[in-house]
């Protein structure tokens, strides 16, 4: 979804669908790179094949994605232990967004690839991108490690630990810092104004025209997803806690 934003001044998108006008000016060579690389996939779409044959090309454009073995949920795991079993408030709770479970976006994949050899299906999608979501309730990124996590005693922050406008010029004066030390040290900000804005930002999809093009339903419901990859967080967090002890 990064290929079109969050945009530079977070203006939010609530169940945003493909024919949506967004200015998508991103700010932010991340987004940009990805931005790029569809554009090329999508370009190619049509172009003539040695075998006399053309390609079929399409573009997947998940949300945030969730599951077994996120390296995501791995780093606020280990950040929640280290904070006495509460996971940080990285994102306003009022901020949503509707992550998609790791099964479904796989799902997807399948679905696009046995609509590429289908020629009156391959006709639907090719050249087109679509959003690819599920049934996870919409909630904030914080919120989200929450659900996930709770049965596992862990908590969540209430509250954002300084007011986002403060978070905003720190993380200006980070990016700002590593810069300027980039000749002789690397630098790394551990918040930037991108990620800030992407965690802080109402930023909704729908997987409609996925549904309508090539069949596209989620495999895994919202419960199976949250007990799936809890499962997974449990059986992880007893090595997550020991190799922290080590440190």
């Amino acid at each position: 979804m990064e290929v079109v934003g969050p945009n530079t001044t977070g203006d939010p998108i609530v169940d945003g669908h493909e024919d949506l006008v967004y200015d998508s000016k991103l700010g932010f060579c991340y987004g940009e790179s990805k931005r790029q690389a569809e554009g090329a996939v999508l370009r190619a779409n049509g172009r003539k094949l040695h075998n006399g044959g053309s390609l079929v090309t399409c573009s997947l454009r998940p949300t945030y994605i969730f599951g077994e073995g996120s390296q995501f949920l791995q780093l606020h795991l280990d950040q929640a232990l280290q904070n006495g079993g509460v996971f940080h408030r990285i994102s306003k709770k009022e901020a949503l967004a509707n992550p998609v479970y790791v099964g479904n976006v796989a799902w997807a994949h399948v679905l696009a690839a046995r609509a590429t050899r289908d020629p009156e299906a391959a006709t639907r999608i090719s050249g087109n991108f679509y959003y690819i979501c599920d049934d996870t309730p919409h909630m904030s990124y914080s919120d989200l490690n929450h659900v996930l996590g709770r049965e596992l005693g862990l908590g969540v922050e209430a509250r954002l630990p300084l007011p986002f406008p403060l978070l905003y010029f720190l993380a200006s004066i980070m990016e700002m810092l590593s810069l300027l030390l980039r000749p002789i040290f690397r630098f790394v900000p551990p918040m930037t104004r991108h990620l800030l804005i992407l965690l802080n930002t109402t930023f909704t999809f729908s997987y409609k025209k996925a549904q309508r093009d090539m069949g596209y339903k989620p495999r895994y419901t919202w419960e199976e997803a949250r007990r799936l990859t809890s499962t997974w967080m449990a059986a992880v967090l007893p090595q997550r806690k020991e190799e922290l002890r080590k440190k």
